[in-house]
């Protein structure tokens, strides 16, 4: 008999708990059958050139602020030139500026604390014209490769690290050129402070960590949440899953595994392959440069580090409904009340697993 508490949802609403963050999210599948009279917009389209004179972050151009591109040939970082947060001189363990609130007036309404940081871009490959999906595996082990020697030297400064892709136009995306951003704060950002707090009061209780044990379990019982699965990682729609083909990426080869610079070659090489692969089923679902913003979740810097039970893991939120040109929006109810999704986790990650996970649909056309 399944253990699999969505068997018998599949076709009522239900609100599903998502233990990461303390939320509920409504699951209205009925809803998957009305009729679409919303905004349909243009599906991103391969129709880039591999070079673009005018594109700032190809090779050898000049960015806005009149800085020159390396001409390079594999992967390229450099500081953000209109960056969010401005970067501190400070290198000690003040880096943390949680108790450096400061009340103004009124202490009900205006607090303010520091907000210093670096923000860092990476070009993941010279040509214009590749996503993640089309890029070779070798050079998607570079990215990885350099993801972990910027997190490593950012979180001797700084007490949260971010590296998060936005992909398409569709997710303000406002340069088609294959990159991410990797941002670095002297704070908790509002949704890690509630990841930290519900994976610190996980282990206490199972000395292990909430999102591996929570991935192992989906595993244990073949759950048809499941994607995509190698040795070492597995790629899911989690069961709280927000937007409609959202995924959830857990390192499951062994625990304690908190950043980019605990993986051995193998890992890594197992995590460009696996990240290959979903982002291959993305685009071959709806025969689209598929739109979404990507980030993964490292460990922080936090004072009690042995009760954190952190293990590495990313999220995928992508916008798109029902096909290339019809998106979620997140909108009334959800900005006023809670999440609400159209589809089930498990009628997404089907459509997922029924689109080929290596062959692109481009090479076909």
């Amino acid at each position: 008999m399944s253990t699999d508490p969505a068997e018998n949802l599949q076709n009522h609403s239900h609100c599903r708990y998502n233990p990461l963050l303390d939320e509920w999210v409504l699951v209205s599948p009925h809803r998957c059958n009305r009729p679409w009279t919303g905004e349909v917009s243009k599906p991103q389209a391969f129709d880039f050139p591999e070079y673009d004179p005018k594109n700032p972050l190809c090779p050898g151009n000049t960015r806005s602020n009149g800085k020159v591109n390396d001409n390079y040939t594999s992967t390229f970082v450099f500081d953000n030139d209109f960056p969010a947060l401005q970067e501190t001189d400070k290198f000690e363990p003040s880096y943390v500026n949680e108790t450096c609130i400061q009340d103004h007036g009124d202490a009900s309404f205006y607090r303010t604390k520091p907000a210093t940081g670096k923000c860092r871009v990476m070009c993941f490959h010279p040509k214009s014209n590749l996503t993640i999906p089309l890029m070779q595996t070798s050079d998607l082990l570079k990215v990885i490769n350099n993801w972990a020697d910027e997190t490593e030297q950012l979180t001797k400064k700084y007490c949260h690290v971010q590296v998060f892709e936005n992909k398409g136009a569709m997710m303000g995306c406002s340069n088609p050129h294959p990159h991410c951003q990797i941002w670095s704060t002297n704070y908790y950002p509002n949704i890690l402070q509630k990841k930290i707090k519900s994976f610190t009061s996980y282990f206490k209780a199972h000395k292990s960590s909430l999102v591996y044990d929570y991935a192992k379990s989906e595993l244990r019982q073949n759950s048809p949440r499941i994607v995509d699965q190698n040795e070492n990682w597995v790629v899911l729609v989690p069961f709280w899953a927000v937007w409609p083909y959202e995924t959830l990426l857990v390192f499951i080869g062994r625990p304690k595994v908190e950043q980019f610079f605990d993986l051995s070659e193998k890992e890594r090489l197992d995590l460009a392959e696996i990240m290959k692969n979903i982002t291959c089923r993305y685009d071959n679902l709806f025969k689209c440069s598929f739109p979404y913003s990507m980030g993964f979740a490292i460990a922080p810097n936090v004072e009690d580090q042995s009760n954190l039970g952190w293990q590495l893991h990313a999220h995928y939120f992508p916008p798109l409904l029902r096909d290339a040109a019809v998106k979620k929006h997140m909108v009334g109810y959800e900005l006023l009340a809670q999440a609400q999704r159209d589809l089930t986790s498990e009628m997404a990650a089907k459509k997922l697993k029924e689109v080929d996970n290596e062959r692109h649909y481009t090479l076909d056309l």
